[in-house]
């Protein structure tokens, strides 16, 4: 097998460098017609450029371009600036330390960079020095020999290969490997590192034997990497098709531990055999997956992946039941705070990430046990608009390969979807709260802000779930004028607690 694919490979790598590969443009004859609109433009202005790395190479795997990386020999933010005006773009976003220029052009955007080398300080990835290069020089120093690869957009030779690091031999054999040695490479930059992870995952490559042992060498290294661009990239590996590839990558090498420790301690611990995963890592990846192969949104993945991340610090020993995990919703809906903080997770993403983990036991529990009406509604209140998410979820959930067990599972699921289906209230459920609202309420008890005015407001929207009152406002205030003593006096008279709120 190995022979025939060096030979397979050879065979490629002859053919690219006798032919011209604009061919490989014709089925996205946009990118085409912006490529060929770049050359002419460098042509008449007498200067070299190429489109490089990931164009390159995803027009050699057929992959949708979203994005037109140009490298010019020479400044790249003069080059931009003229390839804006001649294209009758005005707006033109420069980043002056990197000689490179940003055109959001559309349908597909622009970057331009100058052919430039870098060096690095020991303890950042932002280079101290660039200088300008030529175009060997530039494709030196990227990240592996798929994305060093460069084509002409010169008319008269638009289409021509450069292939200094047999890149397209790489991508025949679909590994990736450093141009430099895989040390220096990840050294200067070990961001880099968990690239290699999301290209193994978004695009199904080997990592190198060499690059895989300098990554676990130096995965302490990504300490000096930014939270932000650590983030970015780690969720770039959550969107992939098969996450679970870049995760497990992350984890062998010794990055888990870094990027994410919370994930990293699942590794190695045992859960109750019910399961068909016992190491909680590889059960919660594989959730990671199942929720891949049911739905296109990372914040999804990104829940499938935290939903357990309690469990570790729950787990118990039952002298029955084996491992628990009491409370781990619940507890993990609070270890999420932290998190959210260190990655630099918007607000939207951490409260869609904590209602999603704090809930998740709920519908299996609606799954497991008599359904009442009232039980399936107050899921969807709790859940609002991301009940279908929430859904999807547990059904992500289950990892056994029983086949009884799964069909059990998931009849139990399809019987509280169309108990979901039948609450004729669920639109409005989404956005449900007291028809009578904490302004009246402080208004008629004479209160200010604070714990009895909640509780009122709870008593009377419990009540409506339960079905004791129905969900309009006569039915809610004459309910609010019934219980409203009571709930005072049992709060101190009504006298709010301090800090807080309703």
């Amino acid at each position: 097998m190995e022979i025939y694919r060096q030979y397979v490979s050879n065979i490629f790598v002859l053919i690219s460098k006798m032919a011209n590969i604009q061919h490989l443009l014709d089925i996205q004859p946009e990118p085409r017609y912006t490529l060929k609109q770049i050359g002419e433009i460098a042509e008449a202005n007498k200067k070299e450029v190429y489109v490089v790395g990931g164009v390159v190479r995803d027009l050699f795997l057929n992959r949708k371009l979203k994005e037109i990386d140009i490298m010019v020999i020479g400044d790249g933010i003069e080059f931009a600036k003229l390839l804006a005006k001649e294209m009758g773009i005005k707006k033109v976003v420069p980043f002056p330390k990197f000689s490179t220029a940003h055109i959001p052009s559309k349908p597909i955007p622009i970057e331009v960079t100058a052919a430039r080398e870098e060096a690095y300080d020991s303890d950042s990835r932002k280079p101290k020095k660039i200088v300008y290069t030529d175009l060997n020089g530039d494709l030196l120093r990227r990240d592996f020999t798929v994305n060093a690869m460069a084509m002409s957009l010169i008319p008269k030779e638009f289409g021509e290969l450069h292939d200094p690091h047999k890149g397209v031999q790489d991508l025949m054999v679909k590994q990736l490997v450093t141009p430099l040695d895989p040390d220096e490479t990840f050294s200067e930059d070990p961001l880099r590192m968990m690239r290699a992870a999301y290209f193994a995952s978004a695009l199904g490559f080997r990592i190198e034997e060499k690059c895989y042992q300098s990554m676990q060498r130096q995965a302490e290294r990504i300490q000096i990497v930014s939270e932000e661009r650590i983030t970015t990239e780690f969720t770039k590996i959550l969107s992939t098709p098969k996450p679970s590839v870049g995760l497990n990558i992350l984890q062998k090498v010794g990055l888990m531990e870094h990027v994410f420790p919370e994930i990293h301690v699942m590794y190695g611990m045992a859960q109750t055999s019910e399961w068909h995963h016992k190491d909680i890592f590889y059960h919660t990846i594989q959730v990671v997956d199942n929720a891949a192969n049911l739905s296109d949104k990372m914040k999804l993945r990104f829940a499938a992946l935290v939903h357990d991340i309690a469990k570790p610090n729950t787990r118990r020993i039952d002298n029955q039941k084996g491992y628990t995990f009491h409370g781990h919703d619940a507890v993990g809906e609070r270890m999420l705070n932290k998190v959210a903080k260190r990655m630099k997770l918007s607000n939207e993403l951490k409260d869609y990430l904590k209602k999603l983990t704090l809930l998740h036991l709920r519908p299996i529990a609606l799954a497991k046990k008599e359904i009442t009406d009232s039980a399936v509604r107050r899921v969807m209140v709790a859940a609002g608009e991301d009940i279908d998410d929430l859904l999807t979820l547990c059904r992500a959930d289950i990892t056994t390969k029983n086949p009884h067990k799964v069909s059990k599972y998931i009849g139990n699921f399809e019987r509280v979807e169309a108990k979901m289906q039948n609450v004729t209230e669920r639109d409005a459920l989404k956005a449900f709260q007291s028809p009578v609202r904490g302004d009246e309420i402080m208004k008629v008890c004479g209160l200010q802000e604070g714990r009895a005015v909640g509780k009122i407001k709870s008593a009377i929207e419990d009540a409506i779930l339960d079905e004791k009152i129905d969900n309009n406002y006569e039915a809610a205030y004459a309910y609010f004028m019934e219980i409203k003593d009571t709930i005072i006096s049992e709060n101190k008279d009504g006298l709010p607690a301090a800090d807080e709120g309703s």
